[in-house]
């Protein structure tokens, strides 16, 4: 249970971290905010949906769980979702894979500050050594 509490505070920090300090993580991470509020604010208008039902349809369908409790009834929205599908899962895949890489990234640092500090890798020798023949 500890492990999980740590975890949510890197999860946390990362997302802090990658925020401030990362312009391609913040590019992804507004574009998917973007895209969660056009695909909400769409479903509220077109199928009538409430603003939450319309959120957890764009939630749902972007991170691939589809319950099928909702469903697009009209034509258009049936469109729509297609390209709410094709764009949420691939950005939202790259900015999982983002985040995950900040992680790790994060966890090598708090390892092995001294490593990172100098931009090498654990276990990796920061100098090669040349061969004389």
């Amino acid at each position: 249970m500890l492990s999980f509490f740590l975890s949510l505070i890197l999860l946390g920090r990362t997302l802090r971290n990658g925020l401030r300090s990362d312009p391609e993580f913040r590019a992804l991470a507004v574009l998917l905010a973007l895209l969660l509020l056009a695909g909400t604010m769409f479903y509220w208008r077109v199928e009538r949906w409430s603003v939450v039902d319309s959120l957890y349809f764009c939630v749902m369908t972007i991170a691939t769980i589809g319950y099928g409790d909702l469903v697009p009834t009209t034509p258009l929205a049936k469109i729509f979702t297609i390209g709410l599908a094709l764009l949420g899962i691939g950005m939202f895949a790259t900015f999982v894979g983002k985040m995950v890489a900040l992680m790790i990234q994060q966890r090598t640092t708090l390892r092995h500050p001294r490593q990172a500090a100098a931009g090498s890798s654990p276990g990796s020798d920061p100098e090669p050594k040349s061969v004389s023949s």
